[in-house]
């Protein structure tokens, strides 16, 4: 078995201060993804999303990130999906992203609530053909009896619908607004730098520095 007890790494490419980093902590996220673009990283906008469904158990996968502002983070997804019905029954949810390459990572939590049918259908229709068709022929997270099967259904819902498939009405997007904000910056010596976000009364955020 591979021994990875002994597995080590020091972290010292930045740091994070109270003094430079934002007040509002969706500018030090948009701040944080574009260095992490900017740097050509490998899927800079893969999220962890974590949800817990009724039996209380957690359970996680990776989703992209599609959009943000102060409204929240925007992914987008089959409603019928194992995280789709666990949001359906409890709305709370966390994402996480992990930029190894500048020792960064960010943690989010919040409650999730679906998009609009209108912000849903524009997204959609900016995604490639095959994309829009494959939200038709993939029923997200069911047993299925091989890939010939999803091949198969991509097939039948090409013909029918040509170039213009519409929107699933199983498909769209949700939006987790954040109720709480963590932001990890890699140190020497595993003294990291942690800072979190949570809202105040006036409206604004306080920023807090955690022991790592």
């Amino acid at each position: 078995m591979t021994n990875i007890a002994d597995l080590r790494k020091s972290y010292e490419r930045h740091e994070l201060s109270e003094n430079a980093s934002h007040s509002d902590p969706m500018q030090q996220f948009d701040q944080w993804l574009h260095e992490a673009i900017a740097a050509e990283l490998p899927e800079p906008n893969a999220m962890t999303l974590a949800t817990v469904g009724s039996d209380l158990r957690p359970s996680t996968r990776v989703v992209l990130v599609k959009g943000f502002d102060a409204q929240g983070l925007v992914w987008y997804t089959n409603y019928a999906s194992r995280k789709g019905q666990e949001l359906a029954g409890n709305p709370f949810a966390a994402l996480q992203f992990h930029w190894v390459e500048l020792e960064r990572v960010v943690r989010i939590e919040g409650v999730v609530r679906k998009v609009s049918d209108e912000e849903s259908d524009a997204y959609f229709h900016t995604r490639p053909l095959d994309s829009r068709i494959g939200a038709w022929a993939s029923p997200q997270s069911q047993v299925i009896s091989g890939r010939a099967a999803l091949v198969a259904n991509a097939a039948r819902y090409a013909a029918q619908f040509m170039l213009q498939p519409p929107r699933p009405p199983h498909w769209g997007g949700y939006r987790l607004q954040p109720e709480q904000w963590q932001f990890w910056q890699g140190r020497k010596s595993r003294l990291h730098d942690r800072l979190r976000y949570t809202p105040n009364a006036d409206g604004g955020w306080l920023r807090e520095r955690l022991a790592p």
